[in-house]
């Protein structure tokens, strides 16, 4: 059973730094694409980061320079480095493992205000 828990979020100003952890269990987050969305209030939920199997990272427009995604195969983690935060920025964010028909984490509140 694959189980994804998300940590790390919380309350932020605008220009400050959060970083956002998923623990991965029942899978293996180097064998995978693994993914980072997020839902902010009233709209859809977006893909804005990808990391695939083979290490490629993808990113949405909005957060690219911004935030890093990364993996730590040997603990079976997945990050995202989440730079120089704005307003707009606040959402929940998701941790997927093999896109939008796999497994899912619960979700952690990022809220960017001053």
């Amino acid at each position: 059973q694959v189980q994804l828990v998300e940590s790390g979020g919380g309350s932020a100003q605008p220009g400050q730094f959060l970083r956002l952890s998923c623990a991965a269990s029942g899978i293996r987050v180097g064998a995978v694409n693994m993914h980072w969305y997020r839902q902010a209030p009233g709209k859809n939920r977006e893909l804005i980061a990808q990391i695939t199997l083979s290490g490629l990272l993808n990113y949405h427009d909005s957060v690219r320079d911004r935030f890093t995604i990364s993996r730590d195969t040997a603990k079976n983690m997945v990050y995202l480095d989440m730079y120089d935060l704005k307003p707009g920025d606040t959402a929940i964010y998701y941790c997927n493992a093999a896109g939008p028909e796999g497994s899912w984490g619960q979700g952690t509140q990022v809220t960017v205000s001053s």
